[in-house]
């Protein structure tokens, strides 16, 4: 084995040495930015979430009992289905609402 020139060694060393700290610094500032990055809330779940509950049906004038009983049952009906989408949509939301704190700093 051959020594070579003792400044071609330093030489050698210095550009080695250049080499990991450019290496290092290059990986230090890959972490940081200057575009500020902001967090997007979720879009909710399908469009049956976001739209209204239907209304409920009113009684005619002079109704029948079976009308009446009729109207109740279809809105009972409606009640309850427009309350599940509420139940629904309200723990969609909950969720995604401690999702989005617990990430955003």
């Amino acid at each position: 084995m051959t020594t070579g020139d003792p400044s071609q060694n330093r030489i050698s060393t210095i550009i080695v040495l250049a080499i990991v700290i450019m290496f290092m610094l290059s990986m230090c500032s890959g972490c940081s930015t200057t575009v500020p990055v902001t967090a997007k809330f979720p879009e909710p779940p399908g469009l049956s979430a976001t739209t209204a509950c239907a209304d409920l049906k009113k009684i005619s004038d002079g109704p029948t009992l079976s009308e009446v009983t009729k109207t109740v049952v279809i809105n009972y009906g409606t009640y309850h289905e427009c309350a599940v989408k509420v139940n629904a949509w309200n723990e969609w939301y909950q969720i995604q609402k401690h999702i989005f704190e617990n990430l955003v700093p």
